[in-house]
């Protein structure tokens, strides 16, 4: 099985930064891509940035030029950089992976338990 776990979120005001990492372990023989997912109350569950291996990142337009996606492919980590905060970007942030596991080779997806970003006005 494969674990994402989160960290980084917290509170901030709007303007602030802040950074979100997200580690993957278990038996991963690769990873094919790694991003970020957002769900704010009320609404659907949107993907806020990704990153494939070898690849360019893609954005939400609402995060372009604030948002920096990353990886560290070495330790199957990856990282959301957030500046400029906007009230708007509250949410909860999902870590999401799509991971070839040991003596597979099935794709299979994955989920973080989620981290809340909460950016105060």
């Amino acid at each position: 099985q494969v674990q994402l776990v989160e960290s980084g979120g917290g509170l901030v005001q709007a303007g602030g930064s802040l950074r979100l990492s997200c580690a993957a372990s278990g038996s991963i023989f690769s990873i094919n891509a790694m991003g970020w997912y957002r769900q704010a109350p009320g609404k659907q569950r949107e993907l806020v940035a990704g990153l494939t291996t070898g690849g360019s990142p893609n954005y939400a337009d609402s995060v372009k030029g604030r948002f920096t996606i990353s990886r560290d492919n070495a330790k199957n980590t990856v990282y959301l950089q957030m500046n400029s905060l906007k009230p708007e970007d509250t949410a909860v942030y999902y870590c999401n992976a799509d991971v070839q596991q040991r003596g597979s080779w099935i794709v299979s997806n994955f989920w973080g338990q989620g981290t809340q970003v909460t950016v105060s006005s």
